[in-house]
């Protein structure tokens, strides 16, 4: 296998191919989509990826230099700061469908197929241990009034807690008082909840 991935004929190439969008498969549809339901950039992210793929691919001869690399992070800059759409989670997902198709386009023979193969399993198996983790263990808040001023005073956290998981109906575990408002009996609260 490996004299077919790394020899210099169109198989090669395509075998190569086929692995990166595998991968990308992994990590777009499997992975992005799934926590963040963002359909609209499936499309930006595979048509990235499939066209760096080929644009190294065909670079194989020309040596990268630093120059070229610090121009490929102002790149995402200027997209960063030009575009109001993308999120920091949604560059990351850029960069890593860039970063797994350059990886998969590099047609060295020091490193045997298996070797591909591993180093982008490590790299979806990273973005799938940190989605898991951002979703165990992120929250949201919400800024609501509240009218029950008796529960605010100290010992009652638990019963305050209680009664705005049941009035809210969200997994509130945390609340943080911003002000109140003793004329109309009424107080500010932020409530801290997971999803």
């Amino acid at each position: 296998m490996d004299a077919l991935f790394h020899g210099n004929t169109l198989w090669s190439l395509l075998i190569r191919f086929v692995m990166d969008l595998i991968f990308l498969f992994i990590l777009v549809m499997l992975l992005y989509f799934r926590y963040t339901k963002k359909e609209k950039f499936l499309f930006t992210f595979f048509l990235i990826g499939v066209t760096v793929f080929f644009i190294c691919s065909m670079l194989k001869d020309i040596r990268i230099e630093i120059g070229i690399g610090l121009g490929l992070f102002a790149i995402f800059q200027i997209l960063r700061f030009r575009t109001r759409n993308f999120s920091v989670k949604d560059m990351a997902y850029i960069f890593t469908t860039i970063g797994i198709s350059v990886i998969n386009s590099v047609n060295t023979p020091s490193i045997p197929f298996i070797g591909f193969v591993i180093i982008n399993a490590i790299i979806v198996l990273t973005a799938f241990i940190l989605e898991e983790y951002l979703k165990n263990n992120s929250f949201s808040k919400y800024s609501i009034f509240y009218d029950k001023i008796d529960l605010l005073k100290p010992g009652f956290s638990n019963k305050l807690i209680k009664d705005l998981t049941s009035r809210t109906g969200l997994n509130i575990f945390k609340v943080k008082i911003r002000y109140i408002d003793l004329k109309r009996n009424i107080a500010r609260l932020d409530v801290f909840f997971k999803e």
